[in-house]
C-alpha cells in the first residue's frame, strides 16, 4: 500500500513535467469536474432558492392553508361570515406542527383618485396578523397599526402606487360595491401608511392590506366574524398532510350546516407549484449532464495516463507487482485529480452563490419568475452529497478503464516506446 502511494505521487509529480503528453489532457480533466461541480452547485442552490422564496410569497398573502365557509363561492372574495369562536382559534391545539393561526376578511373595491382609478382587493386583518411576513417587502413608510382604534391606514404595493400616482400620507377613495346593485356604493377614505413589493405580480397588482374591523362595518358583521382563517405550518414538505388534519379538525359534526373548507395554498394556486416541480426535473438532468461529462473527461485522461506509463506498468509487473496493485495506482492518481477538481469548483461555486446572496447581480423578470433577483440557497447537506456523489462514481466509472492493465504484457510493455 505505501509503495502504491509513494508510486502514485511520483506519477502526480511526473505529470506537469513539459515533456508529458498526459499534462494538458489532465488539466482539461480537471477543469472539467470543476465546471461540472459549479454547475451542480449553481443549479442546486438557484433551484431549490426559487422554489422557497415563492413558497415564502404565496404564504405571505394567504398563509399555508386557508379555511373558509364550505360554500360555492370560487372568488377570492369573502362572502359568509365566519365566526372567531372556533376550537382552532386563536390557538390550532389539536394538530401539532402549526406555528400560527389569523383571521382576514376580503372584499373587492374600485380605487379612484383624481387621474386615475383602479379594481382592487381590499384585504382587512386584525392584531393576530403576523406582520414579519411582509416586513422584507416593505419599501417605503410603514406598517399599518390594527392594533388599536379603527385606522385609515393602508398598505399598498409599489405597482399601485406608481400606476395611481400615490405616494407616503396620501390619501384615497376606495368604493366599495353592496350586494343590491340599485344603491350606492360605501365609500372609504385610506391613508396610505406604506409601499411593498413583493415581485409577485399577481399580488401586488392586486392587493392592499388595512383594518378589518372596515369590512366588518361595510358587510354588516359582527365584531367576532371574519372571512377566513390563514394557517401557517413549520414544514411546507407536509402541507398536504397538515391540510387534511386541518379539515379533519374543523368539521362539526353535530351540524353539517357549519361545515368549513380547507383549502393548500398549492391546490389554491396548483398551476404556480407544478410549475415549482419542473425545477427539481431540471436540476437532476444538470447534475446526471454534469457527471458524466466530468466522468468521460477523467476516463480520457486515465487512458492517456496509463498509454503514456506504460514502460512503468511493465517493469512494475516484472518485479512482481500484480494487475490490481498496478490499477490502484493509477486509481490514486486519479483520485488527487478528480478532489483537486473537486476543490476548484467547491470554491467557486460556493463563491459565486455567497455573492449572488450579498449582492443580488442577476436579475430576473417578476412576471415569469416571481421575484426581482434570483434567489439563492445553499444547502450544505446538498453541497456534500454532490461532492461524495461525483467522487464515488467517477471513480466506479474509472475502475473499467483501469482494467486495460491487466491486458498489459510485462516484456512487450518494457519494449514499449
Amino acid at each position: 500500500m505505501n509503495l502504491e502511494y509513494f508510486i502514485a505521487k511520483r506519477l502526480i509529480a511526473a505529470k506537469n513535467h513539459k515533456s508529458s503528453i498526459s499534462a494538458p489532457i489532465i488539466k482539461i480533466a480537471i477543469a472539467a469536474i470543476a465546471i461540472g461541480m459549479i454547475m451542480m452547485i449553481v443549479s442546486v442552490a438557484t433551484g431549490i432558492g426559487l422554489q422557497q422564496k415563492i413558497r415564502e410569497k404565496v404564504a405571505a398573502f394567504n398563509g399555508h392553508i386557508i379555511i373558509t365557509n364550505y360554500d360555492d363561492n370560487q372568488s377570492q372574495v369573502s362572502i359568509s361570515p365566519i365566526s372567531t369562536n372556533q376550537d382552532f382559534y386563536p390557538k390550532f391545539k389539536n394538530v401539532e406542527g402549526i406555528s400560527h393561526i389569523q383571521a382576514v376578511a376580503t372584499k373587492a373595491g374600485i380605487i379612484r383618485t383624481e387621474t386615475s382609478f383602479e379594481g382592487i382587493i381590499y384585504k382587512g386583518v386584525g392584531k393576530d396578523y403576523q406582520w414579519k411576513n411582509l416586513e422584507e417587502y416593505l419599501v417605503q413608510g410603514k406598517l399599518p397599526d390594527v392594533e388599536h382604534k379603527l385606522t385609515p391606514d393602508v398598505l399598498i404595493s409599489k405597482y399601485l402606487a406608481d400606476r395611481l400616482s400615490l405616494k407616503v400620507g396620501d390619501k384615497f377613495n376606495t368604493f366599495f360595491m353592496k350586494d343590491n346593485s340599485n344603491q350606492l356604493p360605501n365609500l372609504r377614505v385610506f391613508v396610505v401608511a406604506g409601499i411593498y413589493n413583493s415581485g409577485f405580480q399577481e399580488f401586488d397588482a392586486t392587493y392592499i392590506i388595512g383594518d378589518i374591523r372596515h369590512l366588518q362595518r361595510i358587510n354588516k358583521w359582527k365584531p367576532d366574524q371574519v372571512g377566513a382563517f390563514e394557517v401557517f405550518i413549520d414544514d411546507f414538505n407536509q402541507i398536504e398532510e397538515k391540510g387534511q388534519q386541518v379539515y379533519n379538525n374543523t368539521q362539526n359534526k353535530e351540524d353539517a350546516s357549519k361545515t368549513l373548507d380547507t383549502q393548500t395554498i398549492s391546490e389554491k394556486y396548483y398551476n404556480i407549484f407544478e410549475w415549482l416541480q419542473l425545477f427539481d426535473f431540471n436540476i437532476i438532468v444538470i447534475i446526471v449532464i454534469m457527471i458524466i461529462v466530468a466522468t468521460i473527461n477523467m476516463v480520457v485522461a486515465l487512458l492517456v495516463l496509463i498509454l503514456e506509463r506504460t514502460q512503468m506498468i511493465g517493469i512494475l509487473k516484472a518485479i512482481g507487482a500484480n494487475n490490481w496493485s498496478v490499477r490502484k495506482i493509477f486509481l490514486y492518481n486519479a483520485f488527487y485529480l478528480i478532489v483537486r477538481g473537486l476543490l476548484w469548483g467547491n470554491c467557486i461555486g460556493i463563491g459565486l452563490i455567497i455573492i449572488q446572496q450579498q449582492f443580488g447581480i442577476i436579475k430576473l423578470n417578476p412576471d415569469s419568475y416571481y421575484v426581482n433577483v434570483a434567489p439563492a440557497h445553499l444547502d450544505w447537506l446538498y453541497i456534500l452529497l454532490l461532492n461524495i456523489g461525483t467522487l464515488v462514481i467517477c471513480l466506479a466509472v474509472l475502475l473499467i478503464p483501469s482494467y486495460i492493465i491487466t491486458k498489459i504484457s510485462p516484456v512487450k510493455a518494457i519494449r514499449f516506446e
